[in-house]
């Protein structure tokens, strides 16, 4: 995961859109070795920011992040993601999205953006959780999009809404950037009868 993410620069990437409003005279974790922290973490399966009681003290996951010291607590995690507001979410999809680009020595003839939302099920009690008929469990219900096996947008959502919502929004907002890189490109939708929406289908 460290190799990896030094190869692509994003967490970097990620840091250096995220204002750190902390006086930096008091802080011991800087803002981009808590970024890796967390996300390495999630990349392992740890998700609940609790797991972090434990895995701050573990020399393994703490040379991974590159430190040899005891890393964030949940609660300065906790902060840290609370802070991220939707505009900076929407920042952040454009360095995937920027990466992506990024990734092609060519323009593509051709890219087929997959749109899904799935279950991501919950085992406590979390803010915005609801239950959900279709999956029959409390959940959050994420939008993905991917092209190919490549992530653009990973975009959390409660469970009490349309599958669908937003999903145009954020078609426009990708085909906008694709083309601004790739101007002939043929690009495709995909998804299934839960985005057949009448406003999207028409643009």
């Amino acid at each position: 995961l460290r190799q990896a993410d030094k190869r692509l620069g994003l967490l970097e990437a990620v840091n250096a859109l995220l204002p750190d409003p902390r006086d930096q005279r008091y802080v011991q974790h800087d803002q981009l070795t808590l970024l890796r922290q967390r996300v390495y973490a999630l990349c392992q399966g740890y998700e609940d920011l609790n797991d972090h009681n434990d895995l701050r003290r573990d020399p393994a996951f703490q040379t991974a992040v590159g430190q040899d010291e005891c890393l964030g607590s949940s609660p300065t995690l906790c902060r840290l993601e609370n802070r991220v507001d939707r505009v900076t979410a929407v920042a952040i999809h454009r360095v995937f999205v920027e990466r992506f680009i990024a990734s092609y020595e060519e323009p593509p003839e051709e890219l087929i953006l997959d749109f899904d939302a799935t279950d991501d099920r919950v085992h406590g009690e979390q803010e915005g959780r609801f239950f959900h008929g279709y999956y029959d469990t409390y959940c959050f219900l994420p939008l993905y999009v991917f092209c190919g096996n490549q992530l653009l947008v990973s975009y959390l959502r409660p469970s009490r809404i349309d599958g669908a919502r937003h999903a145009w929004a954020i078609l426009a907002l990708l085909v906008r950037q694709l083309r601004q890189a790739w101007p002939d490109v043929r690009i495709i939708f995909r998804g299934d009868s839960g985005f057949c929406r009448h406003r999207m289908l028409r643009w």
